[in-house]
């Protein structure tokens, strides 16, 4: 009786999440103590340039902080569905911030570039007041959001019109993201980039000197955005002897990737703990390195919830896959 009692309750909230937003379903497992959320911080005047911060409620003395860039296209996607990947790193002792950025059709290329710039800029400028290192900053996204993370690495010209500089960069994690993808396919890229063909808008155009590290993480199993993508910016940075490390995750696809930083997923791939390890190395080499040592948590945290709501996320995840794959794939399939 009670096997069948649980696994009714169990059909009947799986069907219920089914029905949310996939950003909901997973925020339901995420832990919410040990840090704390700033929401809504502005750093421009539209209603998509503000950021989150995720804020280490012990924060260890300088603190690195990392900016993340969500993925969708440039043409979806909010700070509210990462919920998730704010705790994966805020629980280990570093600020996350989660910025918004402006979208197609409200912008096209380099608006949301610019964007990305700014948002460091305020973060640098502002990271000192809640605790965090602004000489310990990190760029981090998925996706199209890790393009708009490497670019602006790789073009020093977006920084610098925002009153920045790539050298404040400490380093860049860029998972399963598209730096070398021409040519576009999809009307709506080729609208928002201004054509099928332009150089300009590539990433690896962009590397000719030395540029900050990078933690270049991708799936063997993405058919989105092709690994290749990665493997070809890692070459590029190292022929200029820029230290670039590339991660394969095999079996591993492109939602599949971003996922494995959820709670009841991260046994999937070692990409948190690749993150944690890239920080805290290349974190005690930034400026200032004679300050405090980051301090690393090791252990894995979260494995106290609830097993019902681990079961519901798991059957809901289904649905999410399917959504955003067929949201992805037309975008970067021939890439």
């Amino acid at each position: 009786m009670r096997k069948g009692w649980r696994m009714g309750l169990l059909a009947f909230l799986a069907a219920m999440l089914a029905a949310c937003s996939p950003a909901s379903v997973l925020n339901l497992a995420v832990p919410r103590t040990g840090y704390h959320r700033v929401r809504d911080l502005a750093y421009g005047a539209d209603p998509r340039q503000k950021l989150d911060l995720y804020i280490p409620d012990a924060p260890p003395p300088k603190m690195p902080v990392m900016l993340f860039f969500y993925g969708g296209s440039w043409e979806s996607g909010s700070k509210d569905f990462y919920l998730a990947l704010g705790q994966a790193f805020a629980s280990k002792g570093i600020m996350v911030a989660i910025a918004d950025y402006r979208l197609y059709p409200q912008v096209r290329y380099p608006a949301f570039l610019e964007d990305s710039a700014r948002a460091f800029a305020f973060i640098r400028a502002n990271t000192a007041r809640y605790g965090g290192d602004p000489t310990r900053l990190f760029l981090a996204g998925h996706s199209a959001g890790a393009y708009n993370a490497v670019m602006l690495a790789a073009d020093k010209s977006y920084l610098q019109k925002a009153g920045a500089d790539v050298s404040q960069i400490c380093g860049v994690i860029g998972i399963a993201g598209p730096y070398n993808f021409l040519p576009l396919v999809d009307k709506n890229l080729i609208t928002i980039f201004g054509g099928a063909t332009r150089r300009e808008t590539q990433p690896i155009t962009y590397i000719d000197g030395k540029r900050p590290p990078m933690l270049l993480a991708a799936g063997t199993d993405d058919d989105t955005v092709l690994p290749r993508n990665s493997s070809d910016l890692a070459k590029k940075l190292k022929s200029f002897g820029s230290p670039a490390e590339l991660i394969a995750y095999a079996g591993v696809g492109h939602i599949g990737i971003i996922l494995s930083l959820a709670p009841g997923f991260r046994n999937r791939t070692t990409l948190r703990t690749d993150i944690l390890r890239f920080v805290e190395s290349r974190a005690s080499r930034c400026a200032n390195p004679a300050g405090g040592q980051l301090i690393v948590d090791r252990h894995m945290i979260g494995h106290g919830r609830p097993r019902l709501i681990g079961q519901v996320v798991q059957i809901a995840t289904r649905k999410i896959r399917r959504v955003e794959k067929a949201d992805y794939h037309a975008h970067y399939q021939s890439q």
